[in-house]
């Protein structure tokens, strides 16, 4: 994606871990009562497992909605901190390329400056960043 003075990026969160698995809380609940279903009548599952396993289940999905909001967060805050660098001079501290920073390219990679003279540097270690 590339950032500069007139564009805004629209961003989407990327699929879950469960969402690429296909499982979600429907199913868990759909095969725990098959389960139920197919227990053997004079042998049954005990209640305290099948709960714990309904908590634990409960448990992962809670954990994976929150680390799909911390995604949406960290890539909310890189477009935010890499829009902020439109128009200032950056310098590569390795000798490197240096100018005025006219936009800004994130992929999954990392992060771009893309210079007014076209060069490019990598938005990591080792930059010095100023007012022009």
């Amino acid at each position: 994606m590339i950032i500069n003075s007139t564009s805004t990026g629209n961003f989407s969160a990327p699929k879950s871990d469960a969402e690429k698995a296909g499982l979600n809380y429907d199913a868990f609940l759909k095969l725990m009562l098959e389960q139920l279903k197919s227990q053997d009548p004079l042998n049954p599952v005990d209640q305290t497992e099948s709960l714990a396993q309904l908590a634990s289940f409960s448990s992962v999905e809670q954990s994976i909605k929150t680390n799909q909001k911390l995604d949406a967060l960290l890539k909310q805050s890189a477009v935010s901190d890499a829009a902020v660098l439109i128009g200032k001079s950056v310098q590569s501290l390795s000798g490197g390329a240096s100018g005025v920073v006219s936009a800004v390219e994130i992929r999954s990679g990392g992060t771009e400056a893309i210079l007014s003279n076209g060069s490019r540097i990598a938005l990591a270690d080792g930059i010095r960043i100023t007012n022009p």
